[in-house]
C-alpha cells in the first residue's frame, strides 16, 4: 500500500483555527441560537476501514436528537445552523473519521466539549501516522466526505445568512489548558515540532456583509468583530459570559491588534453555484451598516492547523445572543 495514501487520510481531519481579544460585559436581551442550548446531538456510528483497524467511532454533531447507524456523509439535520471538526473522510477507498467535539453531560441536560489530541492512523502495525487535531464547533457546515488533503478548509461552509445587530456574544464555558509552555506542530509528513508560545482556547465572530460576482467569487465588507482567547483554565463553569462585538472599522481603535483582529481571507463558504471559494474581506463595512451573513467559531486550539497542545479543552454551553 502506498503510504502516502495514510498520510492523506491523516492529513483530511482539519480544523480551521480562530484568533484573539479582549473583553467586557453588555447588558441586553438574550436569545439563544437554535440548538444553542448544546441539549439535542445527532450521533453518528461509522465502521472505520479494515486495513486501520476496522474500528466503529461515535461522531456528534449539535442537531436533533437521532442516531444514524452507517458510512454515510452528514449534512446538518433539522435546520441546524452548527458544523463541527468531526469528520468522516474517504480517500482511495480507505474510510477513517476524526472526533474532536463530544457531547458531555451538564446537569439535566448537555454542553459540548471541544478537546486537542493526536490523531493517529495505523495500518496493519507498520506505518503510524501522527496528526494534531483541535476540536471546533461553528456556525455553517461541513461537506463531506472529506476526499484529499486539500479539502479540510474548503469544506468548510462558514457562516450563517443573518441581518440582525446583536449587541453581544453570550455563552456559558470552561476551560482547561494543557499547562504546556508552547505548542506543537504535527502534520504527519514529518516530525513533530516546537511552537513557541502557549496555547489557548479562542472563540471569533464576524458579522460580514457579503456580495457575489458574476463569476461567483465571494468578498465581503465586515461589519462586526469579536475575538475571544482563554489564556488560563478555570475552576469550574463560568456562565453567562458576555463579550461586546464591536462595529465599523477597528483599526483606529487603541485594542486593535491586526495579527488578531484584522481582515481575513482564509475562511470558505459555497456561492450560488454550490462551488466552495475562499471569502475574501476586502475592507470595513460603516459601524450603522446591516450584515448579510454570521461566522461564529470555537476552538479548543489556536495558531492554525496542525498546531497546538494535546490536551486543551473548552467546554460551551448556552451560546446566543444580547440584542
Amino acid at each position: 500500500m502506498n503510504r502516502l495514501k495514510y498520510i492523506s487520510i491523516a492529513m483530511c481531519l482539519l480544523s480551521v483555527l480562530p484568533l484573539s481579544a479582549q473583553t467586557e460585559p453588555a447588558d441586553g436581551r438574550f436569545e439563544l441560537l437554535k440548538y444553542g442550548h448544546m441539549d439535542e446531538w445527532v450521533v453518528r456510528h461509522i465502521k472505520e476501514s479494515g486495513i486501520i483497524g476496522g474500528k466503529t467511532k461515535t461522531l456528534y454533531e449539535v442537531g436533533p436528537v437521532r442516531t444514524l447507524d452507517g458510512n454515510e456523509a452528514y449534512s446538518n439535520f433539522g435546520g441546524s445552523p452548527w458544523g463541527t471538526s468531526n469528520v468522516l473522510a474517504r480517500v482511495s477507498g480507505i474510510t477513517k473519521t476524526n472526533t474532536t467535539v463530544v457531547r458531555e453531560a451538564r446537569g439535566d441536560g448537555a454542553c459540548a466539549r471541544l478537546e486537542t489530541h493526536i490523531e493517529t492512523v495505523k495500518v496493519l502495525g507498520l506505518i503510524n501516522i501522527r496528526v494534531l487535531a483541535a476540536g471546533s464547533v461553528f456556525l455553517g457546515d461541513m461537506k463531506e466526505p472529506i476526499t484529499g488533503t486539500k479539502d479540510g478548509p474548503k469544506a468548510m461552509n462558514a457562516g450563517i445568512p443573518f441581518t440582525r445587530r446583536p449587541k453581544a456574544l453570550r455563552f456559558d464555558y470552561r476551560v482547561r489548558l494543557s499547562g504546556e509552555p508552547d505548542r506543537i506542530k504535527l502534520t504527519g509528513f514529518s516530525g513533530q515540532e516546537k511552537v513557541e508560545g502557549k496555547d489557548l482556547c479562542t472563540v471569533t465572530l464576524s458579522l460580514q456583509r457579503r456580495t457575489e460576482d458574476a463569476q461567483g467569487r465571494i468578498t465581503a465588507r465586515r461589519v462586526g468583530t469579536l475575538v475571544v482567547e482563554y489564556a488560563a483554565s478555570t475552576d469550574g463553569w463560568v456562565e453567562a459570559a458576555t463579550y461586546p462585538i464591536l462595529y465599523g472599522d477597528l483599526t483606529g481603535r487603541p485594542e486593535y491588534d491586526a495579527a488578531r483582529m484584522g481582515l481575513r481571507t482564509d475562511l470558505h463558504a459555497r456561492n450560488s453555484r454550490g462551488e466552495s471559494v475562499p471569502i475574501q474581506e476586502t475592507g470595513w463595512a460603516e459601524a450603522d451598516e446591516e450584515p448579510t451573513h454570521l461566522c461564529l467559531q470555537f476552538a479548543s486550539s489556536h495558531g492554525g492547523a496542525y498546531i497546538g497542545s494535546p490536551g486543551n479543552t473548552l467546554w460551551i454551553d448556552n451560546v446566543g445572543l444580547v440584542y
